[in-house]
């Protein structure tokens, strides 16, 4: 169901977040991140001149590349366009990144590595979204190593409403593992 009428308004700004997922032929998986902002309308700006409406203000990529458990092998970032001459000059602080493992806690272990004058703040929100695409892309395989662990309880359980131990989903696929009345 979509949103419902909005009262009268003037747009601004779009920004456009892509994430795809990976398998690839060596056994790893490749999370790739891209990130747009716009404006409709055009500013100036000190250190890029005009800034015409429908050219990016910011656009960004980042590819993480994790193992079978979701732990950074490698990093690539790039910024094609910001609002500053020095933005690009950070991206090679999310080589920090390697050995993170993407699970509970990440977004933490994210600030603590490349957080506030250490990393982007766009490149670092791209990453919420890319663990998200990380756990939707690996889910076959991930169900499948979970088959194969009988008795132990999925990961996502308890992750979101649906999955809460206590729901009426959970009651129907995973029996064992529910705990409501």
């Amino acid at each position: 169901m979509p949103l419902s009428e909005p009262a009268p308004r003037q747009h601004l700004h779009d920004r456009r977040v892509h994430c795809a997922g990976y398998r690839r032929d060596d056994g790893l998986w490749d999370i790739e991140g891209h990130l747009v902002d716009t404006k409709t309308y055009g500013f100036d700006n000190a250190h890029r001149g005009r800034i015409e409406p429908g050219v990016p203000v910011h656009q960004m990529w980042l590819r993480i590349t994790v193992d079978d458990d979701l732990v950074i092998q490698a990093v690539e970032a790039t910024t094609e366009h910001g609002p500053y001459r020095i933005c690009p000059d950070i991206t090679p602080s999310y080589q920090r990144l390697v050995g993170l493992k993407v699970g509970p806690g990440f977004r933490r272990r994210v600030a603590e590595r490349v957080g506030g004058v250490e990393g982007c703040t766009h490149l670092s929100e791209l990453l919420g979204p890319m663990a998200t695409t990380a756990f939707q892309t690996m889910a076959g395989r991930r169900r499948a190593r979970q088959t194969a662990e009988p008795g132990r309880p999925p990961r996502f359980l308890d992750t979101c409403h649906a999955h809460a131990r206590t729901s009426a989903v959970v009651k129907e696929l995973y029996p064992q593992h529910y705990t409501g009345e």
